[in-house]
């Protein structure tokens, strides 16, 4: 955690957004769980008080505004020790359930990649595609380490996974520029 003497200081939010029209609500719903927030009850979400979280929760509190909600902001610890370590290991597990899905990304980005070379195709539409898709994994990776001030026990296995992503993607793209740089040999159509 970037501030000790916040390590056991959480931001909790109380948000009321009128129930029409629903974009506000899914607006605000939407913001809070992109940085991270961890939903405790009806209206009620909490992120550790560190910097990282602060401009989504101040994104969070324009949209309410704009939608003509209440959004309130308490600063609040846990009751004791074990009230603490619950908080903690409540927003752990969603920062696990993260990881995990960008785990189930990275598999289906390397699927995808050997389906290409499997099938052979090797344009440059394709790679870009492809390249394309190594990106959001790297920007979701980053947003993940950012919001994972605890540290969840699979961001170490996602690193790993994002960086043997990259090196397939290059071994992909290794293959698409040989094979568009290939020339034609003895008895192809174009040397007849």
């Amino acid at each position: 955690m970037s501030d000790s003497r916040s390590a056991g200081r959480w931001l909790v939010f109380v948000v009321k957004v009128p129930a029409e029209p629903s974009r506000y609500r899914v607006a605000v719903w939407r913001e809070l769980r992109k940085v991270g927030a961890l939903s405790l009850g009806q209206g009620v979400w909490a992120v550790p008080d560190v910097p990282v979280f602060a401009d989504g929760v101040a994104r969070a509190g324009e949209l309410t505004g704009q939608a003509g909600g209440l959004f309130v902001t308490l600063v609040a610890t846990g009751r004791d020790g074990a009230d603490a370590e619950r908080l903690r290991e409540m927003f752990t597990a969603a920062r696990s359930a993260d990881w995990t899905e960008f785990l189930a990304d990275c598999g289906k980005f390397e699927r995808e990649l050997a389906k290409e070379i499997r099938i052979g195709k090797f344009t440059l539409a394709e790679l870009e595609e492809e390249e394309q898709s190594l990106e959001r994994l790297r920007r979701w990776h980053r947003d993940l380490t950012a919001r994972d001030v605890f540290g969840a026990p699979e961001a170490a296995q996602a690193g790993q996974r994002l960086r043997e992503c990259a090196v397939a993607c290059e071994n992909y793209a290794e293959r698409v520029f040989t094979a568009l740089h290939e020339m034609p040999g003895p008895g192809s159509k174009e040397t007849r």
